[in-house]
């Protein structure tokens, strides 16, 4: 007799598959060439040009665990880039989430992208006559612009690291797209050249920032709202964060516009993150509306904050065991008090607030958790010069560091500082709160040069 779980199992397996034939039959000709296109150099050639249909091609990417019932991200991704968004609903993926995820799961290479990019401008004039300018060494068949890129990748005239022969094609055919393989040539050069550094950090930001993708350092996380107006009230903190951590040592990994979905992909991939063996610090930093205990993610859910930091405890992360893991949440509401001109309130509500800050972090060592206010109260943000919070935690960090100052020292400062601040009328006040269950005490190296704010 089958248990039940295993029955279960097989339910699941059957309901994916059947998706998978619904994406299949919303799928034409031209997207299956498409499809075998990107898989290049993930799945075996032969593989590859045996496949007749997007099925044939999805069953090479479970044999080659690509896919799965329990992550169908690689096909959201295919699907993304040869524009078929509307059947990432079968997949339980919206297009926000996918770009969310690109820089963090993403498997297409940036050379695969680029010759999917070009293939999409080159039309039917264009390529015939690129195949007249190489006709003596090209096959007498038909061929369309991705199996005619596929061919010179295959007959060695291209790769990662060469595209003279692509840059000469273009420069007499197309001269416009030699701006696509510049853009690669900067975006390849960009990922050799990132310097390693020690300590580590996530970025989760939803403002207007370029995304720096690091995948072999932790990076710092800050999660801005979505909203426009939002964002441009927000771009002075973030502008100081990134600044700061830099400065630092730490590298900043940017991200826009975090959904629930969002937040967990991220979460579950620093997890596992092999590269945390080789840090000495992690740093997570959010700023978004709020509730104390939990924040909004961009799509309006509440996630509260012991279910973040409860991924980095040892058991779920053995890489940050006995490290230091720092969480900085600006938690923004701005809906129980009129504030005055240049200042904007950041509510939280006292009736769901926990009965300790404490309960936020796990019961384990190594935890740093600071609040922009404590329990029932708002907290404020200079239109111009950004949140109280943020501001001053940056600009202690900038003062206290160079003197050795440890970062509960550097906190104790941030408090005094934040508590004496009042808007312009003299009405409003705040208090930050921190909760720690640290050991020793964290003192960061200091930096070799000055920073200016």
């Amino acid at each position: 007799m089958k248990s039940q779980g295993s029955s279960s199992d097989k339910n699941c397996k059957v309901s994916f598959r059947k998706k998978l034939l619904i994406i299949d039959s919303n799928l034409e000709v031209k997207d299956v060439e498409r499809l075998k296109f990107l898989c290049i150099g993930l799945v075996p050639n032969k593989k590859l040009e045996k496949s007749s249909s997007a099925s044939d091609v999805f069953e090479h990417l479970l044999a080659e665990d690509l896919l799965s019932e329990g992550d169908s991200f690689f096909l959201a991704e295919l699907l993304y880039i040869i524009g078929q968004k509307k059947l990432l609903q079968y997949l339980n993926y919206t297009k926000e989430e996918v770009e969310q995820l690109l820089p963090i799961k993403g498997k297409i290479s940036l050379f695969r992208n680029l010759l999917y990019e070009l293939s999409q401008s080159i039309d039917s004039e264009n390529l015939k006559e690129m195949i007249f300018l190489l006709n003596d060494s090209l096959p007498k068949t038909e061929m369309t612009s991705l199996s005619f890129l596929a061919l010179l990748e295959k007959q060695d005239k291209i790769d990662e690291d060469n595209l003279t022969c692509l840059e000469d094609l273009c420069k007499v055919v197309v001269p416009k797209l030699l701006r696509n393989i510049e853009k690669y040539k900067r975006e390849k050069a960009a990922q050799l050249v990132t310097p390693p550094v020690d300590k580590e950090a996530e970025l989760l930001c939803q403002g207007e920032e370029e995304l720096v993708s690091q995948t072999d350092i932790k990076t710092f996380l800050e999660a801005l709202p979505q909203e426009e107006s939002w964002q441009n009230k927000h771009a002075r903190s973030n502008e100081i964060l990134r600044g700061v951590f830099q400065w630092l040592g730490f590298t900043v990994h940017i991200y826009n516009d975090v959904t629930k979905v969002v937040m967990e992909e991220v979460l579950q991939k620093q997890k596992c993150n092999p590269a945390h063996a080789d840090g000495d610090c992690f740093v997570f930093c959010i700023l978004t509306h709020g509730e104390y205990g939990a924040v909004y993610s961009s799509d309006e859910a509440l996630i509260p904050i012991r279910e973040i930091t409860s991924h980095f405890t040892a058991l779920q992360c053995p890489g940050l065991a006995e490290k230091p893991k720092l969480f900085f949440i600006q938690a923004c509401q701005g809906e129980k008090i009129q504030p005055s001109k240049s200042i904007e309130a950041d509510a939280l509500n006292p009736e769901q607030a926990p009965a300790s800050l404490q309960d936020s972090i796990p019961v384990e060592a190594d935890f740093l958790l600071g609040l922009a206010t404590v329990p029932g109260y708002v907290s404020f943000r200079h239109v111009e010069e950004g949140s109280w919070y943020i501001q001053s935690l940056c600009n202690h960090l900038k003062v206290l560091v160079p003197r050795q100052e440890d970062i509960l020292s550097i906190l104790t400062a941030v408090n005094d500082d934040v508590s004496r601040r009042v808007d312009k009328q003299g009405t409003k006040k705040q208090m930050p709160q921190p909760a720690f269950t640290l050991r020793k005490k964290l003192v960061f190296p200091v930096p070799l040069d000055a920073l200016s704010l």
